[in-house]
């Protein structure tokens, strides 16, 4: 891409939004500190909010639902609310968060080998 060019990126919400490169809009979609420990707790199949929370213990409560709600609202984890009592609720990836899995692989063996690098350099 050329400087100065620009892709225009519609995100969840409808709105058009332009960045500089499709690294930026990909860590709009899936950047932060929850996002992709979020996405990849779903890697395995559906999950209920408790079992997501279990996974993430360091993570609140209002934020884990902050970013579900941001999550399913650019379509990349489905929401599937059971008629019952108590309510029950599983969240799942869509087809778009299940594009995303390649990437957050190969993030965690970069982690990975990082991490043995790091214990290499301290020996």
């Amino acid at each position: 891409m050329t400087n100065g060019e620009k892709n225009k990126v519609k995100n969840g919400n409808s709105a058009e939004k332009e960045h500089m490169c499709s690294v930026e809009a990909a860590i709009n979609e899936i950047g932060g500190k929850w996002k992709p420990l979020v996405l990849y707790s779903l890697k395995d199949g559906k999950q209920r909010f408790s079992e997501i929370n279990n996974k993430l213990p360091a993570i609140t409560q209002r934020m884990l639902t902050k970013t579900l709600r941001e999550l399913e609202s650019d379509e990349i984890i489905h929401r599937k609310v059971f008629a019952e009592v108590p309510p029950k609720v599983e969240y799942r990836l869509t087809a778009k968060g299940n594009s995303v899995m390649p990437i957050l692989d190969s993030l965690c063996q970069w982690g990975k080998d990082y991490c043995e690098y790091e214990d290499d350099v301290e020996d």
